[in-house]
């Protein structure tokens, strides 16, 4: 489940700003490969396990399966987890990553952004917005084992409340049966 979440939280804690923040935007307009980005990581780059848990998030988001993931994909994946997302702003994480320039991420788009998030990004930034998809009120400081069992749930993950109050438990340092943010990190190490 850690590295599910994990997957998770790196996907759902990008913005169109934060992207553009990080590289230039670099799509070639010829009639090349098609790829713009130099040399992009496929998923045969990537371990086998980590290919089928990128699968698995991939999967999550492409939600009519056709093996590409559209804005409105996009933005209908962050509603179901309680998260906002414009139009414009899902396009423009489309339109940043779009290797193929058909206007919708396929997975080998999807498996280069996860390459490159595992690979550096702001991780306490990145750790933050995936700690608020999870509190069940919002700017609580707390993730509680009714928010935990919500947010598996809409993932495809369903628990049982004693099973999400179980690994809260693990994690719980200071035993009031909530995470707090440093709880939260730690248990995502």
């Amino acid at each position: 489940m850690k590295s599910l979440i994990q997957s998770v939280e790196h996907f759902c804690s990008f913005s169109p700003k934060k992207l553009l923040r990080r590289r230039p935007k670099s799509k070639s307009t010829s009639s090349g490969s098609g790829s713009g980005s130099g040399s992009p990581k496929s998923a045969s780059t990537v371990a086998p396990p980590r290919e089928e848990e990128l699968r698995e998030v991939f999967r999550r988001f492409d939600s009519d399966g056709d093996g590409k993931i559209s804005a409105l994909e996009i933005r209908s994946y962050f509603a179901s987890v309680g998260e906002y997302m414009s139009f414009e702003d899902a396009q423009a994480i489309i339109e940043y990553l779009d290797g193929d320039s058909d206007d919708f991420l396929d997975f080998e788009d999807f498996v280069r952004l996860m390459v490159e998030e595992d690979g550096g990004g702001d991780r306490e930034e990145d750790l933050r917005a995936a700690f608020g998809v999870f509190e069940m009120e919002s700017g609580s400081g707390r993730i509680t084992a009714a928010g935990l069992q919500r947010v598996l749930g809409k993932l495809g993950d369903p628990k049982s409340y004693d099973e999400c109050a179980a690994m809260i438990r693990a994690f719980d340092l200071e035993g009031k049966g909530e995470l707090g943010f440093h709880e939260f990190r730690q248990m995502m190490r």
